[in-house]
């Protein structure tokens, strides 16, 4: 376990008015996103598409790293050199996904998940890091509904992700923890802050358990917001105040920084919304680690046609920049513009 490197690893992905690029889509999601721009989910295509968006223009003043998949951890780009490289000469951290999906946990209601991956892990860890990976993710999920989360889902997903961020730093590698509570469904913005402060709460009492260094250890967390289908949508105020009131009752100083995923918010949201928190001020740096919220413009953009490739880099870098401003609290509405 190399101190020094995790401090350096985890104080450079929360850097100021810089946050990180989620791009470990599997190739399932990518087909998904591929399809409603009707480009062929190829391994050449989707290596195409996220050789755009790494090699942008300046991306590097408002992205500090990069979420890999597998897959793209061993790809190169169009000169020869592997993403890493590329990503790590720009002054980017690679990172890499670990967990290998969810399963149903046995004896609960409403398919409630468990994310696997524990098995092998710290093969594949040592694997990562001589391929250049320097931080990892690992996604639970916890679903709203009827009687659920149950204490069970809760646990069991808090004690895989500190199991995860043990074997991790064992490696060198920080740990980033994404115990996401899903936005689908009708439940209101009230019940997802009573979900996601019982979750995080379960998960920092696991990093204790496991000897967890929370110096070295970066949340992913979700935003507390309305269900997708709620009649009453919590405005833009209200979900920052609901959000910081959790995380300051939950979350120790220690962290050196929390980072937000999107959760499928629109791209104006997501940014108005981390802009609000850091106008309230936190503890810790708070940015963002966003996949669609960053990517969705350029996509459209882009849409697999190689003179679209400026167009969509234009795209992506004005919703980094965009985003870049909101972990700084300096994000105003009237900054936006069409991309060209």
């Amino acid at each position: 376990m190399d101190h020094a490197l995790l401090t350096r690893t985890a104080r450079a992905m929360v850097a100021k008015g810089k946050g990180v690029l989620a791009a470990d889509e599997s190739a399932g999601t990518c087909e998904k996103r591929f399809q409603s721009v009707n480009v062929p989910c190829t391994e050449e295509n989707r290596r195409t598409y996220r050789g755009l968006l790494f090699s942008t223009p300046g991306v590097n003043k408002y992205v500090s790293g990069v979420i890999l998949h597998d897959e793209t951890l061993r790809q190169k780009n169009d000169a020869g050199l592997p993403y890493p490289q590329m990503l790590e000469k720009l002054g980017i951290v690679p990172g890499i996904k670990v967990d290998k999906g969810t399963i149903d946990i046995p004896l609960t209601t409403g398919g409630e998940k468990v994310t696997e991956g524990l098995d092998g892990l710290r093969k594949r860890l040592a694997e990562y890091f001589k391929l250049g990976a320097r931080f990892a993710k690992w996604r639970a999920v916890i679903t709203i509904g009827e009687n659920i989360p149950s204490h069970t889902c809760i646990y069991a997903n808090a004690h895989a992700l500190a199991r995860y961020a043990a074997a991790c730093q064992a490696a060198s590698i920080v740990p980033m923890i994404e115990p996401e509570v899903l936005l689908d469904g009708r439940h209101s913005v009230e019940r997802c802050e009573e979900v996601t402060e019982a979750t995080l709460r379960a998960t920092f009492a696991a990093l204790a358990a496991y000897n967890v260094s929370l110096e070295h250890t970066i949340l992913k967390a979700s935003m507390v917001v309305s269900g997708k289908d709620c009649p009453r949508q919590a405005g833009v105020d209200e979900v920052a105040e609901r959000t910081l009131r959790v995380l300051t009752r939950t979350v120790p100083a220690a962290l050196p920084g929390v980072v937000f995923l999107s959760g499928g918010q629109s791209d104006l949201a997501a940014t108005a919304h981390l802009d609000a928190m850091n106008r309230l001020g936190a503890p810790w740096p708070l940015t963002f680690s966003y996949s669609r919220a960053l990517q969705n413009s350029a996509l459209k953009t882009w849409s697999g046609k190689p003179a679209n490739t400026v167009a969509a880099q234009q795209a992506f870098a004005h919703r980094a920049h965009m985003n870049g401003l909101a972990a700084e609290g300096k994000w105003k509405r009237d900054l936006e513009k069409q991309a060209a």
